[in-house]
């Protein structure tokens, strides 16, 4: 296989069975691997959207700035698409933020700025729209209301994934952080056949349940604001899982099916695994692995023990 450029091997990504964990008989569950893409993450589809968008609508000129409050994936994401042009990559990241995803951006040759970890995201997107005012020819994309955010992953992510399973899902299941994922996938497996079961997950500490936001080690995903774009219409479930359930499945993926996944992903298949519990037989289950577990070493998310 060969190819012209970084950004052309974003999409097209593997989806896998879970094998060897126990399951109900003929209930599968497969999962979607995008942290093969080429920046680790499902945000590689976004960034490149972003960008795009941001051009064509004339928001920036071929040399402007694009200022994103970000938990480090999209501004992975942004600062991918950003190569080879001359457009510059500024991401506001809350601190106690993954150290590996920094350290990523800037090493794509963007400048990230740490804003306080008590402010969290609205810190950091406050501060981003702020930052904007200051300087000429910028942009904030700001993915959280963004529906370039939904139309990516109905567009690109949704049409693999049921070409995939030749259009035979039953379920799907995926975490929430901007919303843009979930949004566009159930929006198109919903038009596609309405008894699709779309389900939500979101950690301890977010507040799509009814919750208070507050903090969580599972990274990735968790509202503090319902995203404008999100239709609750298309939420048919929410599960709420713990940091502990989520890291647990995070191990069970490693030791047991070889899938080296970041707590997102984790959380997801915690979710996954408990509608496969009282699906009937026949059922497909589908959800998502947004990154790896390699961007999150420095944060102990696996055990230090020997196996």
């Amino acid at each position: 296989m060969r190819k012209q450029s970084v950004h052309t091997l974003i999409g097209n990504t593997p989806l896998i069975e879970v094998r060897y964990l126990p399951l109900p008989e003929g209930v599968r569950i497969f999962a979607k691997l995008e942290y093969l893409n080429p920046g680790g993450s499902i945000k590689d589809r976004l960034g490149i959207n972003l960008i795009h968008h941001a051009l064509q609508e004339k928001h920036i000129t071929a040399n402007g700035t694009i200022i994103e409050p970000t938990a480090g994936n999209t501004g992975i994401g942004l600062a991918l698409a950003a190569v080879g042009t001359s457009i510059s990559i500024c991401c506001i990241i809350p601190e106690g933020f993954s150290q590996e995803k920094v350290q990523l951006i800037r090493a794509l040759g963007a400048k990230v700025i740490r804003t306080p970890k008590e402010q969290g995201i609205k810190g950091a997107i406050e501060y981003a729209r702020a930052l904007s005012k200051t300087i000429s020819d910028s942009y904030c994309p700001m993915q959280f209301e963004n529906p370039v955010n939904p139309k990516t992953y109905y567009e690109t992510l949704a049409p693999e994934i049921w070409s995939q399973l030749d259009g035979k899902v039953d379920i799907f299941v995926a975490g929430a952080g901007s919303g843009g994922t979930f949004t566009g996938m159930a929006r198109y497996l919903k038009e596609r056949n309405e008894s699709i079961r779309t389900v939500i997950v979101e950690p301890e500490g977010s507040i799509l349940n009814g919750g208070e936001a507050g903090a969580h080690q599972t990274e990735g995903i968790g509202m503090e604001k319902i995203p404008a774009f999100l239709d609750l219409s298309d939420i048919d479930h929410i599960y709420t899982v713990s940091d502990k359930d989520a890291f647990r499945a995070v191990e069970q993926l490693a030791r047991n099916e070889g899938l080296l996944v970041g707590s997102s992903s984790g959380a997801a298949f915690h979710a996954a695994f408990l509608e496969a519990k009282s699906a009937t037989k026949g059922t497909n289950i589908v959800t998502i692995f947004p990154d790896s577990s390699d961007r999150y070493l420095s944060k102990g998310i696996y055990k230090e023990e020997e196996v």
